[in-house]
């Protein structure tokens, strides 16, 4: 079981570079540098404004905000035109440059900043998220050792690989293809590709993933697969297709846009062309139509939709979830079922000593026996040996010096302690023949989900321990919270083993579980349910992770030790590593929701009520633009309650439903 497998560090300067690299991609866009500029404009001008200056200062600044934030709303509508489509965004800037026209500025602008910062920040995450799916491509190797048929090496691009070649992976090295091991054994960190806590013992027949990390054994592997059709590959593309395919999701608003706006537009241009078709003057027609266009904009059914999801994001965000866009927000509350990883999201990702079990007649504690492990273990860089060696020093073992340390890949680690030979490893390689209450407990052991180890002092077995990742605490609340606002139990996808995955849900109240599965397969799994009719809910943390949360209704990502690939595909993350606070976003989105729902109604009956008076009478300009800010300013308070940490409490105790 013991190796020394170092996983290669990202140093400080590397971090840094990535980050950079990404900051000068966002300013690179065009959507964040015109948003930008807008709300920079539009800050300078309102206190301006409000104070009374002269005229002419805030109205060039807001001027500024009109042309430099409605650029780009303004050229996707007006291609949207020319492809007979009447969008938002157009309807958004004309209703802004008939406030303006007006006098209205501020409202104009207000609505300006509001749509070019949407724009920015969508544009940013379907950067960030290519940039992430590029940078998955890095995890496999470029170049791989070919071995000839008489024995000779060269060193050839892994794209000129070929069924049936055979490489040669030294220790340390990461994969080069997909494939079988033909000669060799040593332990594999396959953690990106199945999730596994802990690196797999690999020997001839044993089938190895490009991109995964071998430890410190030699291994001679047969390509299987081509590599352009490896499992490293083939998540690269399903993240991208279903980035690409999965249909494009809208604020509820944004559904009856074009029914909406093009009956606006009718009735402006019907408002002021048949007055005049019938002899009326220019200049009231004129300020009629402006009046109904300002009292029918959506500035109010903007406002009623986005406070209380930008409320709703925000009080999240306080609390450790960080929601993506108003979209996501309102589709976390959408969500039916659950599907959830196993490593690294209801588990801690981190093994841990969970059992130690002196074998009868040993004469040995637990606390020595745990020494005796520790010691022997200690020189080895195992995820398996670094649990052994943190429980024994937790218990404040002295952890003694050791002699001759060797390692044998996939068996275990030997080495003399105080003159005596310990051994610690695999139990049924270490006792390879005949019955023994060794293995006994050692089976007993993995029958319960646990990694066994074995300990043995000069050939004779002393001891066993169980190593298991820990289970987050709130994993069950988790479970349970969810299955009450979905209707239904999570089910568990993971790559792990049966025997682990079945352990681990009996103890968080999950029936349902499917385990030894590839990310092809969670992904398979996934649109199963949605097949079904079921907008399902996807929480992982790990590369492998990566295409299910693509492929989901809504996919959370866990923050602390995702990958990067996880955390930019997953449309939500949990910062803190709180699975509890996952059901209180989605409560938190259905208050959301409902609020949404209100404030429409409205704006609506405001709308309505000024556009009648205004067809059917004559509405003052004053008292429409009153009616107008008047909604708008109760919509906007209205979503704003759900600031309060009260929301969240409410949310997070389950009274919100």
């Amino acid at each position: 079981m013991a190796s020394t497998l170092t996983r290669p560090a990202e140093t400080g300067a590397a971090r840094e570079a990535v980050t950079a690299r990404r900051r000068t991609r966002i300013f690179a866009l065009p959507e964040t540098r015109w948003a930008a500029a807008a709300l920079t404009l539009f800050l300078i001008a309102l206190p301006l404004h409000m104070a009374g200056a002269p005229a002419w200062s805030w109205g060039a600044l807001f001027a500024a905000v009109y042309a430099t934030g409605g650029w780009e709303p303004g050229w996707a509508g007006l291609r949207a035109l020319r492809g007979r489509t009447l969008d938002v965004d157009l309807l958004m800037v004309v209703a802004a440059l008939g406030a303006a026209a007006i006098g209205q500025l501020l409202d104009g602008a207000l609505l300006i900043v509001i749509f070019a910062t949407s724009g920015a920040l969508e544009a940013i995450a379907t950067a960030r998220t290519a940039d992430s799916v590029r940078g998955l491509l890095d995890l496999a190797p470029t170049t791989a050792t070919r071995l000839s048929a008489d024995g000779g090496e060269e060193c050839v691009p892994t794209d000129e690989l070929r069924i049936g070649d055979v490489v040669l992976v030294r220790p340390g090295e990461r994969i080069g293809a997909d494939g079988s091991v033909v000669e060799g054994a040593s332990e594999v960190d396959q953690a990106t590709i199945t999730g596994e806590p802990l690196p797999v013992a690999k020997e001839t027949g044993d089938e190895v993933f490009a991109g995964t990390l071998n430890g410190t054994g030699s291994l001679r592997v047969k390509v299987g697969r081509d590599p352009a059709d490896s499992v490293i590959a083939r998540i690269v593309a399903m993240v991208e297709e279903a980035s690409e395919t999965k249909a494009p999701t809208q604020l509820f608003i944004e559904k009856v846009e074009q029914r909406y706006s093009l009956g606006m537009v009718a009735a402006t241009v019907a408002l002021f062309a048949l007055p005049l078709l019938f002899g009326a003057a220019l200049q009231p027609t004129l300020l009629r139509a402006m009046t109904f266009m300002i009292v029918a904009s959506p500035c109010a059914v903007v406002l009623a939709t986005m406070p209380p999801l930008l409320s709703a994001i925000a009080n999240a965000g306080r609390h450790g979830v960080l929601v993506k866009s108003a979209v996501v927000m309102e589709r976390l509350g959408q969500v039916d079922a659950a599907a959830l990883d196993k490593t690294g999201t209801l588990t801690e990702g981190t093994p841990k000593v969970t059992d130690i079990r002196p074998l009868v007649g040993s004469g040995l504690d637990e606390s020595e026996l745990l020494r005796l492990a520790a010691a022997v273990e200690h020189p080895s860089e195992h995820p398996l040996a670094r649990a052994i060696v943190d429980a024994a020093r937790a218990r404040d073992s002295a952890v003694p010096s050791v002699e001759d340390f060797t390692s044998a890949p996939g068996t275990g680690v030997r080495a003399t302690v105080s003159g005596r030979t310990v051994a610690v490893g695999s139990p049924t390689r270490l006792l390879k023949a005949g019955a023994h209450e060794g293995l006994a407990v050692a089976a007993d052991l993995e029958e319960a989900g646990r990694t066994a180890v074995l300990v043995a002092v000069d050939g004779t077995p002393v001891g066993v321990l169980g190593i298991a990742d820990r289970l987050r605490e709130d994993a069950a609340d988790a479970v349970a919270a969810l299955a009450r606002l979905t209707g239904t139990a999570p089910i568990l996808l993971t790559g792990d083993n049966p025997r682990a995955a079945v352990g681990l849900a009996e103890e968080v109240g999950i029936t349902d579980v499917r385990a030894g599965l590839l990310p092809q397969d969670k992904v398979t799994a996934v649109k199963e349910l949605e097949r079904a009719g079921r907008k399902v809910l996807v929480v992982g943390d790990g590369v492998n992770d990566a295409p299910a949360l693509a492929a989901a209704h809504t996919g959370v990502a866990m923050g602390r030790a995702g990958s990067d690939l996880a955390l930019e595909t997953a449309d939500a993350v949990v910062v803190r590593d709180e699975l509890a606070a996952i059901p209180a976003v989605i409560a938190l989105s259905r208050r959301a929701r409902r609020l949404v729902v209100q404030n429409l109604v409205i704006a609506a009956t405001f709308i309505a009520g000024l556009a009648v008076w205004d067809l059917a009478g004559r509405l003052p300009l004053p008292l429409g633009v009153a009616g107008h800010e008047g909604s708008t300013v109760i919509v906007g308070l209205n979503g704003l309650r759900l600031l309060a940490d009260g929301a969240w409490r409410r949310a997070r105790s389950g009274r919100e439903r």
